[in-house]
């Protein structure tokens, strides 16, 4: 059975001086190279996350560039087709809705002279009457703003979004330039690789489990596999209730575009805390406009939803996955936003989780010295305790 393996001792002079002065020259360099190191932070996590399908080719005989080669092309692949599948159900059906609220506000009623707006106002309205609620005069207000939009005003709207979203794409060389760099040194570090395992084992025997670099593989799939989970599971609950509400009549219309709504769902639930409240968004604008009523609906479908992953999905799938603190949860969320957005907020927990790994590694390995003052040494003084003396006899 092999021993403990060698461990690093802090002296007090660096826990005195060293270690501030680490945390802020670390801080000072994610100010001014916040750019480089959320590049080389993406390009490890992505190193990390595919280097055990590179391993399990190369136990295959194939060399491992060859391996590297295959795994990305997969990986690309994956990712392109996810993203343009998402692009076209989204453009898509994104056009059927704007036309759908479009006619619901200026398209006429042959019977009624009246547009579906128009009528569910003078509804709402009568309905405040019956209630006492007359004070509350919503019809004439609602009328004057629906009057204002003129026929194919949102449509145009709409498609003037499509076409500076497609205008955008012209001027994003950066981005692009940065997903290369990403690629490249994600590349270069999965073919060097065996060679940073050699040496962190070399110096740091896995004597109590699996290597480092394992580890943070484990904990980075952890919590890609726990995230794809959560995912899938709210992104079918919300298209699955908005089609019943559909179905149903509860919000018309509401399950042609279920598919939509469960994709945004589900895409939007990689942003923790933020994305479940972002989620509900289109729906809501969608049900305020075609069916009013029906907006009560989807609040009380994404508010179970929400209720189902707090209480069942996150703690059983999410709290093994990255067995980190709320607060520390939100602390890298905040921190991750602060350097870099939206994108420092995705890449921020598998960092985390990677971390966490790390610490775990290291724990036992590091040890501080001890502030406490050492006393001289204590000489055991020896007493002589003389025998009593027999008394004399006369």
């Amino acid at each position: 059975m092999a021993g403990p393996g060698p461990t690093i001792q802090i002296p007090r002079w660096i826990q005195l001086v060293g270690l501030p002065v680490l945390v802020i020259v670390a801080f000072l360099l994610a100010r001014t190279l916040g750019h480089v190191l959320f590049l080389f932070l993406t390009a490890s996590v992505i190193a990390f996350t595919l280097n055990p399908l590179v391993r399990d080719l190369t136990r295959l005989r194939l060399p491992r560039g060859v391996a590297v080669g295959v795994v990305y092309l997969l990986f690309a692949s994956a990712v392109a087709a996810f993203f343009i599948a998402i692009g076209a159900i989204a453009v898509d059906q994104t056009k059927q809705a704007s036309d759908r609220i479009d006619n619901y506000i200026t398209k006429e009623s042959p019977a009624t002279g009246q547009t579906g707006a128009e009528q569910d106002i003078d509804n709402l309205q009568v309905w405040l009457n019956d209630h006492g609620l007359k004070r509350i005069q919503i019809r004439k207000q609602a009328n004057d703003w629906i009057s204002s939009l003129s026929a194919g005003e949102i449509s145009r709207y709409v498609q003037d979004a499509v076409s500076f979203a497609r205008g955008a794409a012209l001027s994003i060389v950066l981005f692009i330039f940065a997903i290369i760099l990403i690629v490249v040194i994600s590349i270069y570090m999965l073919l060097d690789m065996p060679r940073l395992e050699r040496a962190l084992d070399a110096r740091f025997p896995p004597h109590d489990g699996p290597p480092l670099t394992h580890q943070i593989e484990s904990a980075l799939w952890g919590y890609v596999k726990g995230q794809v989970i959560l995912s899938t599971v709210i992104g079918l609950s919300a298209g699955i209730g908005m089609y019943i509400l559909g179905k149903t009549g509860l919000v018309e219309g509401a399950d042609q575009y279920a598919l939509l709504f469960g994709l945004w769902t589900a895409f939007i639930e990689v942003i923790p805390y933020i994305g479940p409240w972002l989620s509900a968004v289109p729906p809501a604008i969608y049900a305020a406009f075609v069916d009013p009523v029906g907006l009560v609906w989807v609040a009380l479908l994404f508010l179970f939803i929400y209720q189902i992953e707090g209480h069942v999905v996150v703690p059983n799938v999410m709290a093994t996955a990255l067995r980190l603190h709320p607060l520390l949860v939100i602390f890298g969320l905040l921190a991750g936003g602060e350097l870099y957005g939206i994108p420092g907020v995705l890449v921020a927990l598998p960092t985390m989780a990677g971390l966490r790994a790390i610490w775990g590694f290291f724990r036992n390995r590091v040890t501080f010295e001890s502030w406490e003052e050492e006393g001289p040494p204590q000489v055991p003084v020896e007493v002589d305790i003389e025998p009593p003396r027999a008394a004399s006899r006369r």
